[in-house]
């Protein structure tokens, strides 16, 4: 980043008030890079992962020719495994999906002290548990593109390359600029250009626009619009939810049988993502993990929207 010039052309102006992670944090260029960092530094030879995960959880696993093997998780999102079969060299990987499962992992680490890595990407608000290895990703819940935050015990004595984003951000400028129509193939690509980088440190672009937003109102929002539709929602919805005082969720998961709800909700350009498409090719329909994603629709909850748009996704819904 260039320092000292003064005079010439601007740049954008973005805030820069504070910095939400402190320095416990070691900033990455990417979630996925983060488990590259901690399976290195913590040279494991294994590691289990559920079949309900993205598919970029297997990109460091195989770029360090880890052995890895799967489990089921049941109809709560919690794992079915035997815990006291993991060996000393062995990392177990659990998902806190969709910003959800946080009392489920404050005793989950009561049960397994060691080995333990929490996938944080869904739930960037999560608080650090001590000496448990977690990562975050915030651009599941804010406008970056790329970015990842790490806590571990565990530091990699080397220099990493910083990360450079200005070419990454076209879907962000053409969603307000244009729509989200015309900006979706920009995303796509630039999502797709995340894939084996190297582990870099984060880029000041991303860390620059992570200093300016208002993070309290992120919190409000989202936990406003979650608890209006699970208000509604609670009865129709087949996924048990018990949401934690202090839990910022990603999105609002409804599990349905009704089939034609997700196109339906297109059509009134709501969109919501498939978590994840991977999981059709690596189970079956006997395995809890198959189903979950089949059925699960996450509904948009972000600091965007309003109670008005929120209104909204339940008349798709309910009528």
């Amino acid at each position: 980043m260039e320092t000292g010039a003064i005079g010439g052309y601007f740049e954008l102006e973005l805030p820069n008030d504070h910095f939400f992670w402190g320095n416990c944090f070691i900033e990455l260029n990417s979630a996925r890079n983060c488990l590259e960092y901690i399976l290195t530094a913590k040279k494991f030879t294994k590691i289990y992962i559920p079949y309900y995960t993205c598919d970029a959880i297997l990109e460091p696993i195989q770029k360090l020719n880890i052995d890895y093997k799967f489990y089921d998780v049941d109809v709560n999102l919690e794992p079915i495994f035997d815990y006291s079969g993991i060996q000393d060299n062995e990392a177990f990987l659990y998902t806190n999906y969709f910003g959800i499962k946080d009392q489920f992992i404050r005793n989950l680490v009561q049960n397994i002290t060691r080995n333990i890595i929490i996938d944080n990407a869904q739930a960037l608000f999560s608080p650090i548990i001590k000496n448990i290895d977690q990562f975050y990703s915030p651009r599941k819940f804010v406008g970056v593109s790329d970015g990842g935050f790490l806590y571990t015990d565990k530091k990699i004595d080397l220099h990493f390359e910083k990360d450079e984003s200005y070419e990454r951000m076209s879907h962000l400028l053409k969603r307000i600029d244009l729509s989200a129509e015309q900006g979706y193939s920009d995303f796509s690509e630039n999502d797709k250009s995340l894939e084996r980088q190297p582990i870099k440190t984060m880029s000041n672009l991303t860390k620059r626009i992570l200093s300016g937003i208002d993070y309290e109102h992120v919190k409000k929002k989202r936990r406003e619009n979650f608890f209006f539709l699970h208000e509604v929602l609670k009865e129709k919805n087949i996924l048990p939810i018990e949401l934690s005082e202090d839990a910022i969720p990603m999105v609002y998961p409804f599990r349905t049988h009704d089939k034609n709800l997700r196109q339906k909700l297109i059509n009134e350009r709501i969109y919501c993502a498939t978590y994840w498409p991977n999981v059709f090719d690596w189970c079956d329909e006997d395995h809890n993990a198959y189903n979950l994603a089949k059925e699960i629709i996450a509904l948009p909850i972000d600091q965007r929207y309003s109670i008005n748009e929120m209104k909204k996704i339940l008349e798709c819904i309910m009528f």
